[in-house]
């Protein structure tokens, strides 16, 4: 991972400008973008309306039961990605989606139920509880899925950055709408109408999927057992030391900082004194930041570099998260979110960006399930946690506590960056990523082969 060699930059840099859509030049991805246009702003609106669901109907005990969701529909990712994973690489990806996204819509269709019906609240939460579990399961098999296929859409290995980074700015884009569509419908016709709109979003990308026409590729040799497969690609991540730092750096972070977006209900409620409104505007300023973290790497022409991007992106992550949680006054929380969305997405990104651009091809799904299981497998832990922190010690002091956590974890990657390049390098040059080391040819053609939130 010459992850910040200052003088391996491309020969010729395109303008930012012509590099910004360039993966949208392939019809497959095209197709995906637009399919995922329309479903993401239905996710982030299920989001937040069965957040604000569980916290409204949750009374006393709405920190602990919050966590205690949120767990349900994350942990899977944690006890089933990584062997996900391995049948990712046996199976055909794309079928995996669709199955994935037709699934969800069955999920979606049964929570509009459950929020229609309503009564008994305590019923309503535990049934919420379980639907997320049901989706965590569904996630578990996209999250590798929808990462792997990724380097199957674009035409040009060369675009797969650009399309990661294209994809986490819809993903973040989709924060922006969805929380305010869902926020309004909250406040005028109630939860379950969310719930409806985002069953009927799973419709586009379901299309989008069935429409591509993607080239068959060399299936793993399926002999070996799941196990086998499996121990394989754990081995493969842990002994290279970038892709296991990566890892490590991703999985410390996201535990730390899924309390944060687990409490904005009671942020938005008890410290700044508001409802759904100010809850949509919180989370739509962690979604503004994430958006402009996003643009900002669909403009770079190369991943060198990102090592330095990750830890200016830490820091801003940290120092976000020990403002907010110091903040009483909610302009000042939604700009202290907008520098917390923007050191997630950017963070989070650029080590995607990473380890797809240094994978072996015929591990890229275990390797993305491990990806999956650091970025949201960890999460529900820090849920959990930071509910049952949170009704002892305050909101405030978790989220505190959450920036202390992220900025030691940054500080440990810095010191090891000099190192993980050295590893990085020789794969680098062989797949001509340094054009200095590689003359003759072109700086990313043989770029091999990458997911939400």
């Amino acid at each position: 991972m010459n992850l910040d060699e200052e003088h391996s930059r491309p020969v010729v840099a395109p303008s930012r400008l012509r590099n910004f859509g360039r993966a949208l030049g392939s019809r497959n991805y095209r197709l995906f973008f637009a399919g995922q246009a329309v479903s993401l702003v239905g996710t982030w609106m299920t989001r937040m309306a069965s957040s604000w669901l569980v916290f409204r109907l949750s009374g006393a005990n709405a920190n602990w039961l919050l966590g205690v969701v949120n767990f349900a529909g994350l942990a899977p990712t944690f006890f089933l990605g990584p062997v996900a994973g391995v049948f990712v690489d046996r199976w055909d990806r794309r079928q995996v989606l669709i199955a994935t996204q037709v699934l969800s819509f069955v999920q979606s269709v049964a929570l509009a139920i459950v929020a229609f019906l309503g009564e008994p609240a305590e019923a309503t939460i535990w049934l919420i509880a379980g639907l997320n579990l049901f989706q965590g399961v569904i996630n578990a098999f996209d999250m590798p899925a929808r990462q792997a296929l990724l380097v199957e859409m674009v035409e040009k290995r060369e675009d797969l950055p650009n399309a990661i980074a294209l994809n986490s700015s819809l993903v973040n884009g989709s924060r922006l709408v969805g929380p305010a569509l869902s926020g309004m419908i909250i406040a005028a016709v109630g939860e379950a109408w969310c719930f409806v709109i985002d069953a009927v979003s799973y419709l586009g990308v379901i299309v989008a999927l069935v429409a591509m026409r993607i080239a068959a590729r060399p299936r793993l040799h399926v002999a070996a057992s799941v196990g086998r497969h499996f121990v394989e690609g754990v081995r493969y991540a842990a002994g290279f030391p970038p892709i296991r730092a990566l890892l490590l750096l991703i999985g410390v972070v996201s535990f730390a900082t899924m309390p944060q977006s687990v409490l904005l209900p009671v942020f938005a409620a008890e410290v700044l004194h508001g409802g759904s409104n100010t809850l949509a505007f919180l989370s739509a300023s962690m979604g503004l930041g994430a958006f402009g973290g996003a643009l900002y790497l669909a403009s770079r022409s190369t991943v060198l570099g990102l090592g330095k991007v990750i830890i200016a992106a830490n820091l801003m992550l940290g120092a976000g998260l020990i403002g907010f949680s110091e903040s009483t006054t909610a302009w000042i929380s939604c700009v202290l979110l907008v520098l917390t969305g923007a050191g997630m997405m950017v963070q989070m990104a650029a080590a995607n960006t990473l380890i797809q651009t240094l994978v072996d091809e015929d591990k890229r799904g275990r390797v993305m399930s491990f990806f999956g299981m650091a970025f949201q497998g960890t999460a529900p832990f820090g849920s959990l946690l930071g509910g049952w922190l949170a009704a002892r010690f305050g909101p405030s002091a978790v989220v505190l506590g959450s920036g202390v956590v992220v900025l030691t974890a940054g500080g440990a990657f810095a010191s090891q960056l000099r190192r993980l390049r050295r590893h990085a390098r020789p794969i680098y040059v062989q797949r001509g990523i340094l054009p200095d080391t590689a003359a003759g040819m072109n700086a990313a053609s043989e770029l091999p082969p990458v997911a939400p939130t």
